[in-house]
């Protein structure tokens, strides 16, 4: 009876100790959570687009105005002689001033509006 009451107190410490362990794992993912949290929020926030970007986005702009307000983006594109990454990036930088949509007679191909 002595050795069966020792050997449940010795599980009584080992799981203790385990439930310890389990208790700091759980502060650190907590933890992990919220920096997570934390850099997809800044990820989401928007950024100012680079003096590069701005200055593209007025040619765009001024492209759009002097085709009357619409463009296929392919055209523009090859207009400004940008690859097909830095046109999607400039689009996605200019969403505030230029909305994109497919075209009606080709849904494949996009067209450029002013908003």
């Amino acid at each position: 009876m002595q050795d069966r009451i020792s050997y449940l107190e010795s599980i009584i410490v080992q799981l203790k100790e385990e439930n310890a362990a389990m208790a700091a794992m759980q502060a650190h993912l907590i933890e992990n959570q919220e920096i997570q949290a934390r850099l997809i929020k800044q990820l989401q926030t928007k950024r100012e687009p680079q003096p590069m970007q701005k200055d593209r986005g007025e040619i765009l702009r001024a492209l759009l105005v002097a085709n009357g307000g619409k463009m296929l983006a392919k055209d523009a594109r090859k207009k400004m002689h940008l690859s097909k990454s830095q046109f999607s990036q400039l689009l996605a930088s200019m969403q505030d001033h230029i909305e994109v949509k497919p075209y009606n007679i080709d849904k494949r191909k996009k067209i450029l509006m002013l908003k």
